[in-house]
């Protein structure tokens, strides 16, 4: 019997948008006229990211709640996409870490518009690569009106 022959694999990129999708599943959710709009990911019960609009007087706003106990307040988010990636400074509330963003903010559009991915990282917490649904295109272009 002939042994089976080895083939030596290239190790998993560390590039993020080839990493794989973390699992879970978007939903969106209408809390009516002038109360606001969200995408949440999921993992079950597990919320680990809500895309939320908000409005304040001084105008609609747009929240990135990262789950999960940030190690430090303030704290860094960053949000990679296809063609623009930032760091955001977010607060850390409870168990989570927020950042907001004028609903002009390119980044959503990045976000929204990604090669069909996009990345949540958040220093202290493990990373989200999640794919970019209309959950989330929804959310912003009802946040903008």
């Amino acid at each position: 019997m002939i042994a089976p022959q080895m083939i030596d694999q290239a190790p998993p990129s560390a590039d993020w948008m080839d990493a794989p999708l973390t699992p879970g599943a978007w939903r969106y959710i209408d809390y009516g006229e002038g109360r606001g709009k969200r995408a949440l990911f999921s993992q079950g019960d597990d919320d680990l990211l809500d895309v939320t609009c908000v409005f304040e007087p001084q105008g609609p706003q747009i929240l990135l709640i990262r789950n999960g106990r940030p190690p430090s307040d303030p704290v860094q988010m960053t949000i990679r996409a296809e063609t623009e990636q930032r760091t955001l400074t977010a607060r850390a509330a409870s168990r989570n870490a927020i950042a907001a963003l004028t609903v002009s903010d390119p980044l959503l559009d990045a976000m929204a518009l990604s090669k069909g991915r996009f990345a949540v990282e958040v220093f202290g917490v493990a990373p989200l690569i999640l794919p970019s649904h209309a959950e989330v295109s929804r959310v912003i272009e009802d946040c903008r009106g």
